[in-house]
């Protein structure tokens, strides 16, 4: 039976290089920050958790939500497009690094975001990215967008997370501008 640290250790390597070939250099930043905050709410995150976090946007770039029409409907399929893309991309590299069917299964689960709420590995997985779209993307999206359709966001991504994100988003809003800082106060005032 392989070393499963060695294996971790290969699947992580192998993620990274795929995201290394994002042409605007951000993929591999992105996983190492879902890493990273995965470590500061789930240390003992057993290994299935620890890939799907790492291959959350697996080469993302390769589906452009241009491909989609810019409305709800587009979002959602571009969205679910995605989901099962991350899932085949990280599936391929788990088998070559040899992991069983189980794994394969539980980090496809993970990344399709099958059971949120019901699955405590999958609301992990959606705390985590929900928590470094706060703290790394949160404050350029608002640049851009109305206040009204950031307040609309910011709900929708609070009612995804679990209480102890909840925590820990309250705990970055304070570092936030204040424009950003009042957006998530209105946000969680109504």
């Amino acid at each position: 039976m392989p070393d499963i640290d060695a294996r971790l250790a290969r699947a992580i390597e192998r993620i990274d290089a795929a995201n290394a070939e994002d042409p605007k250099g951000e993929a591999l930043a992105y996983g190492e920050r879902m890493s990273e905050w995965l470590e500061r709410l789930r240390p003992d995150a057993p290994p299935a958790l620890r890939i799907a976090v790492r291959a959350q946007h697996i080469r993302r770039w390769k589906i452009p939500r241009d491909d989609y029409p810019r409305d709800r409907v587009g979002y959602l399929k571009w969205r679910t497009a995605l989901y099962d893309f991350h899932a085949d991309e990280a599936e391929a590299i788990l088998r070559a690094v040899g992991y069983d069917d189980d794994t394969v299964t539980r980090v496809r689960k993970m990344l399709r975001k099958k059971e949120l709420r019901k699955d405590a590995e999958v609301q992990a997985l959606e705390d985590v990215a929900c928590l470094v779209f706060l703290e790394h993307y949160f404050a350029e999206f608002a640049q851009t967008q109305n206040d009204d359709k950031v307040v609309d966001i910011l709900r929708k991504t609070w009612k995804k997370m679990s209480e102890r994100a909840h925590d820990a988003a309250l705990s970055l809003s304070r570092s936030l501008e204040e424009r950003e800082r009042r957006l998530v106060e209105r946000a969680l005032s109504g």
